[in-house]
């Protein structure tokens, strides 16, 4: 993970509801130190785990260790499942960061409902293999992804379109749908994937011609170099390595029928082979075959 699940990490959620009341000054405060003398420093434990998770990756490593004495200290809360599962997940333990917040949530059954969390949680899913929950999650948060920043409403368009698209035909149409979204509704990077992941939705729901005109309107992309950068790769989530050749294919299929059919070749030699797009790519070999053939 880079920076953008980063700062969904550090800043989602807020404080947990059992610190919430420490934060208040006057009587209940001084009540509820007393009922729990150990909630001061369970708290600052939370505190401090959520700022690490900002930082560069050695101090993000110390949080599962936090959390870990956290959850010792008060046990049966959701608050430190959850902390120690964006830690893993900003680790790259995707497996382990799932189980962790598969514990939140049985502590709790709305620990990962914020939208910050839910992000997370469906990333991970997805990074897991668990297509459907993942989806599930992401179909949750769409309606509500307004409250989160560009960036991160990039990464829940443009991993929930790309996500759908691997479904097959059955899921193309909520991908073209989605995919609309992300390009509406993130920006820079992300919006710019984007646009390419909503042209091959388009191309393999037969709206070839729709396809061709967005492609069209960035002629001046690097689309190599726009596909191998980080948050390109962060945005595209499990997907990238299945579809980006099939990306790149298609969008200099216009300038470079060469090119193209070598990227279509390399889709089929790579994952692509066996998925529900196998098809699609030799179609397209064997129209780029009949153009070279002609000299083009």
């Amino acid at each position: 993970m880079i920076l953008v699940l980063t700062q969904i990490a550090a800043g989602a959620g807020g404080l947990p509801k059992e610190c919430a009341t420490l934060s208040a000054r006057g009587g209940s405060n001084i009540w509820e130190r007393t009922k729990a003398p150990d909630l001061g420093r369970y708290c600052d434990l939370l505190a401090s785990a959520a700022a690490k998770l900002a930082g560069p990756a050695h101090l993000v490593i110390d949080v599962v260790a936090i959390a870990d004495e956290a959850d010792r200290m008060l046990p049966g809360r959701a608050a430190a499942p959850i902390l120690r599962g964006r830690a893993l997940a900003r680790l790259g333990k995707y497996a382990a960061a799932l189980e962790a917040l598969k514990e939140a949530k049985t502590r709790d059954d709305v620990a990962l409902d914020e939208p910050e969390a839910l992000l997370v949680w469906a990333r991970v899913q997805s990074f897991t293999g668990h297509t459907e929950e993942a989806l599930a999650a992401y179909r949750a948060l769409m309606p509500r992804a307004s409250v989160l920043g560009l960036a991160e409403r990039g990464l829940v368009y443009v991993g929930a379109g790309m996500l759908a698209m691997s479904l097959g035909p059955k899921g193309i149409d909520e991908a073209v749908s989605i995919l609309r979204q992300a390009r509406k509704d993130s920006q820079d990077v992300a919006q710019r994937v984007a646009a390419l992941a909503l042209a091959l939705a388009l191309d393999r729901a037969g709206e070839k011609a729709e396809a061709r005109l967005i492609l069209s309107e960035r002629p001046r992309d690097n689309v190599p170099a726009l596909l191998v950068e980080p948050a390109a790769i962060e945005s595209m989530g499990p997907q990238w390595d299945v579809e980006h050749e099939a990306m790149l294919a298609l969008a200099v299929e216009a300038v470079d029928a060469t090119r193209a059919r070598r990227g279509w070749t390399t889709y089929l030699e790579g994952p692509g082979a066996h998925g529900p797009w196998a098809d699609h790519a030799r179609e397209h070999i064997t129209a780029r075959r009949t153009e070279v053939g002609r000299g083009r």
